[in-house]
């Protein structure tokens, strides 16, 4: 599979298969997403992989939490501006509108929309599932570096065969993660991702991108 296929056959997969992933695969992955470049080199990103039991304990966690309507942690970053203006609030709503169109869901029953988000903290099945954490003294550059990081690691799992899904929505239980993971005070949990094998019997929908003259603009003198 060359980049160009990986980077258009790469998706936020909701629905994985309970096939293992194997270890050294993961390791070849992480080894190789290693040379992601960061400014001076600095590597910001810090990175826990679950699998087994560890994770299946997360899940649980997890699981116990929303069923006793725990409310949410406390937000450690601002995950979108308070304000989203336009054209990045319209294709917010778009997202919304696909997603969940797909799934019979309409815009106003919040309820079937929080059920439909629910098996985020069961990594969708995923077998192995990545916490990537960044110190929170780092600035936007860093943050930068680590969403680079992260778009390389999931390059690499689609070469490998793998499908993932990046989860901000980890970081809503980022102190159950944490009480698992056991991650130094100075540390920020950014998002989870889920790793493992497409249930291809279940249908899924891709989300449209916005076409090319919409967000480049080509200078070339013609």
């Amino acid at each position: 599979m060359d980049v160009y296929e990986a980077a258009t056959s790469r998706r936020a997969v909701r629905a994985f298969t309970d096939r293992p992933v194997p270890r050294l695969t993961l390791e070849r992955v992480l080894s190789t997403a290693a040379w992601t470049p960061s400014g001076s080199n600095i590597q910001p990103w810090h990175t826990y992989v679950l699998t087994g039991a560890p994770l299946a304990e997360l899940k649980k966690r997890a699981g116990e939490r929303l069923a006793s309507g725990d409310p949410w942690d406390e937000p450690e970053y601002e995950q979108y501006p308070p304000a989203l203006k336009s054209p990045y609030r319209e294709r917010r709503s778009a997202f919304g509108e696909q997603r969940y169109g797909a799934l019979g869901i309409p815009r106003e029953d919040l309820e079937a929309r929080q059920r439909a988000a629910a098996p985020n903290w069961d990594c969708f099945g995923a077998p192995a599932a990545l916490f990537c954490y960044i110190d929170r003294d780092m600035g936007r550059p860093q943050w930068s570096d680590v969403g680079m990081y992260l778009q390389t690691v999931m390059l690499l799992l689609r070469t490998e065969g793998l499908h993932s899904c990046p989860q901000m929505a980890w970081a809503k239980f980022h102190k159950t993660v944490a009480e698992l993971l056991s991650p130094p005070d100075e540390l920020v949990l950014f998002c989870g991702m889920s790793i493992g094998f497409e249930d291809v019997t279940v249908s899924d929908h891709r989300i449209a991108r916005a076409p090319l003259a919409e967000t480049v603009t080509f200078i070339d003198g013609r």
